[in-house]
């Protein structure tokens, strides 16, 4: 199973070789600000991750990154600290990759101006490879 995916532009594109992580939705102020809504991705293992073209890396707190594309500027990785996975913007999967939603981190940092209306696990923290930490809420 190969998962494919790019930026608006075409000049940075990826593959995945495998199985993708659950989709969860992250509403952390720093995906808010870097996207301009709350971010919803998958993962995988690095190694599984093939990517083609040559992406910005923008490191946001100590050892997180953001991958974009330079050109289009189109957000398509997250990597965090230990890089043994990244995260994979659902936006810029070329097909349907047969994932749905599964819960959301990061909702006490949620934006005011919209409201969670599905019955998905909600987390005040977690991380974008889908660990949840804290509470339910």
């Amino acid at each position: 199973m190969i998962h494919r995916g790019s930026c608006i532009c075409g000049a940075v594109r990826f593959e995945v070789t495998g199985p993708l992580d659950p989709i969860i939705g992250c509403h952390c102020e720093q995906c808010r600000k870097g996207g301009g809504h709350f971010t919803v991705a998958t993962g995988a293992p690095i190694g599984a991750i093939t990517v083609h073209g040559n992406p910005r890396w923008y490191e946001y707190s100590p050892g997180v990154e953001r991958g974009f594309c330079a050109t289009c500027g189109s957000q398509m990785f997250w990597r965090g600290k230990d890089r043994s996975r990244m995260s994979l913007h659902m936006g810029a999967f070329d097909t349907d990759p047969g994932l749905l939603l599964s819960a959301h981190i990061y909702v006490a940092e949620k934006g005011a101006f919209y409201e969670l209306e599905d019955d998905l696990p909600q987390f005040d923290q977690g991380d974008a490879s889908g660990q949840t930490t804290g509470r339910p809420t």
